[in-house]
Order: structure tokens, then C-alpha cells, then sequence
């Protein structure tokens, strides 16, 4: 995966400007880390003046929230980086940007999430509204900046990142039937088709575990995948962890060699990245961005969505192919050294300054959303 961009890297000489990150930022609650907050962790370790909202949990207090500190916190920035998620997030995205336009301020839009492009598909009036009145529009994907240079052809491509020196990595090759899986508990990510493919691996390799690392997303996954693992009779080899810490995520990884990765909608996971800087080999479901990531037999085993069998199929040929093994742990880590925080990180300073530099966006006659 190629990253190129127009832009140039930060001199870190240069001088910073004071910047507003809008999105979800509900680690506090127990829930994942979410790129936006390790954006704004790391441009504050630079010497930026970074404000963001919003870390309120409940969905509808979150929005006032975004909007009030939109409004009332006008005069301590210059720019804003607003997440664009689909379904009712993109209508909070579409209300906090038309208030930035209200208050002069230019605004950089960051896509999210692989439903995205599906949400937008049926609705083009809307993504190209919000699109074209942006500073600048980033694809964290080359999936997601090729489904959407319909809206705009400057798109620039900036990958989620990782700390890649955080990551230890060890070969792979050959593999134990160590399997772990690491997302938080949501239907999107189809955490019980994890549990399926365990089950299936049990009469063949009956030593194989399962690690489950991840915090409850609140929609009644995480209690069903608990439950599965009774009725399957799969409680003794299953450990579920919960939400861990940020830092500690490469030491949960490193405790497995082969990492399931069951979403039925995807982009770029962090996850699976640090997986791969680890040098866990690969099993996953192809769904949106997986296919512009990894390449089949070569960086990873994709198989189809929902597939449990073709999952259980794949673990099994890595477990009896230790070059397999070996080939793919070497090749995943390989891939995703462009993804370090070194890199990318003065990417995102380059643009916010271009961006604060540029004129806000004209508020047309328009009513709010």
C-alpha cells in the first residue's frame, strides 16, 4: 500500500497552530481508543495547542457537546479535524460542520469507518455537500480514497498509524494454535464467528485457545459470544480480557501466533496492523478496505465474511505449514513500517497548517441540518 500525498513533511521548527479534533473520544468509559485521540495525544506531545470534544458517553449529549464546544471555544483555535463516520454519526459530523462554517473557521474532514462509502453510495447529495466546503478531506485507506473521489479529487491519503517500536516482534513459523482476537464487542465485528472456528479446530487441535481482548460496545455481543462459549463447551479454553489499556495491546497480541480478525465491515483496523507488527499471522474475513490492506498468500489468509469453516480451514493450514507461517509473519511486519507514528504523525502537522492557512469555507444560503 502505497502512501503518497502531496504533502510535504513538518519542519518541526515550524510554528503550531491551535486545533479543535471532533470525535469519539470514550476511552475513559472503557471503550477502544479511537485514532482521533491518539492524534490529539501525539500533536500535544509536539507542542500543539490541541482542544477535542467529545468524551461524553450518552449518544445525544455527546452532539450538544461537539456543538457547544464548537461555538464557546471559538477563540482558542484555528482549525478543526472533524471524524465522519455513516449512519446517525454522519449527521453529527454534517451539524458540526456547518456550525465550523457559522463561525469562519476552515475545517478537515477525516473518514471513518468501512460503512462509509455504502451509507454515502445512497445519499451522494449529502456526501458531496459535506465534502466540497472542507479544507481538506482525509482517506486513512486507498479504499476509501478511491470510493470517494467521486466527491473530490484531492483527497489526501494519511493511514491510521501505530507505534511500531512498541511493537516487539517475533517470527512466526512454526505456529502454535494460539489464536487471538482483539476488536471491541460489537455485531459489525461478529466476535461468535471467532468461537465457531475455535470449535471447529478443537477435534483436530484439541489445545488450541482462544484469547478474546476487547471492551463492550454496549449492544449485547460481548454476553452473547459469553454464552456461545458455555453452549459450546468452550469456557475452559476461551479468556476473555476485557478493554486494556492502549499500551498494552502489543503484550496481549504477543501472547498468541495467529490472529482472527471476524468483522463483517472493515477499512484499515489498527488492530489487525499491530497484529502484524507483531508478527501474528493473519486470518481474516475481506470485507471494504481488507483487500486494498492485505493481499491473500501473501501478508495474510483472507477468507469470505461469515465463513467460519474457510476461518477454521485457514488457521489449519498455517498450524501444518510452518514456511507458510514464517512467510507471512515476515511480510505482514514488513507492511506496515510505513504505518509508524514518525511517519505519519508529520503528515497530519503539514496538513493542519496548510489548512488553518487556507480561507474558511463561505457559508452558502443554506439551512441547518
Amino acid at each position: 500500500m502505497s502512501f503518497q500525498s502531496c504533502l510535504s513533511s513538518q519542519d518541526r521548527t515550524q510554528p503550531k497552530v491551535p486545533v479543535l479534533l471532533v470525535g469519539n473520544f470514550l476511552s475513559q468509559h472503557g471503550l477502544s481508543r479511537c485514532a482521533c485521540e491518539e492524534i490529539s495525544t501525539r500533536l500535544a506531545a509536539r507542542g500543539w495547542s490541541v482542544l477535542h470534544t467529545s468524551s461524553v458517553r450518552m449518544r445525544p449529549l455527546r452532539l450538544i457537546d461537539m456543538l457547544t464546544s464548537v461555538a464557546f471555544r471559538a477563540p482558542f483555535y484555528e482549525v478543526a479535524l472533524v471524524d465522519v463516520f455513516s449512519r446517525g454519526a454522519f449527521l453529527w459530523a454534517e451539524a458540526v460542520c456547518w456550525l465550523l462554517r457559522r463561525m469562519g473557521k476552515p475545517y478537515v474532514l477525516v473518514l471513518r469507518g468501512g460503512a462509509l462509502p455504502d451509507f454515502l453510495r445512497v445519499r451522494p447529495q449529502r456526501g458531496r455537500g459535506l465534502f466540497e466546503m472542507a479544507a481538506a478531506v482525509v482517506a486513512p485507506s486507498n479504499y476509501l480514497k478511491q470510493e470517494f473521489t467521486r466527491f473530490r479529487s484531492d483527497l489526501v491519503l494519511i493511514p491510521n498509524a501505530i507505534d511500531l517500536g512498541s511493537c516487539q516482534y517475533r517470527t512466526r513459523g512454526p505456529v502454535q494454535p494460539r489464536l487471538i482476537w482483539l476488536r471491541a464487542f460489537h455485531r459489525v465485528y461478529a466476535p461468535h464467528k471467532a468461537l465457531e472456528t475455535l470449535a471447529l479446530l478443537k477435534p483436530r487441535f484439541p489445545g488450541a485457545t482462544l484469547l478474546m481482548v476487547g471492551g463492550d460496545k454496549g449492544d449485547g455481543s460481548l454476553v452473547r459470544t459469553q454464552r456461545l462459549a458455555e453452549d459450546l463447551k468452550l469456557s475452559s479454553s476461551v479468556t476473555f480480557t476485557g478493554a486494556v489499556e492502549k499500551r498494552d495491546v502489543p503484550r496481549w497480541l504477543n501472547q498468541g501466533d495467529i490472529f482472527l480478525n471476524t468483522t463483517t465491515v472493515d477499512n484499515t483496523p489498527v488492530s489487525v496492523i499491530e497484529a502484524l507488527a507483531c508478527g501474528l499471522c493473519v486470518v481474516t474475513t475481506d470485507p471494504g478496505g481488507i483487500r486494498y490492506l492485505l493481499e491473500e498468500g501473501k501478508t495474510a489468509l483472507l477468507v469470505p465474511v461469515s465463513d467460519a469453516h474457510a476461518m477454521a480451514a485457514a488457521v489449519e493450514r498455517l498450524l501444518l505449514d510452518p514456511s507458510l507461517a514464517a512467510r507471512l509473519s515476515g511480510a505482514g511486519r514488513a507492511l506496515v513500517e510505513p504505518f509508524d507514528w514518525g511517519v505519519v504523525l508529520p503528515l497530519w502537522e503539514s496538513l493542519l497548517l496548510s489548512a488553518a492557512r487556507s480561507i474558511a469555507p463561505s457559508l452558502p444560503q443554506e439551512v441547518a441540518p
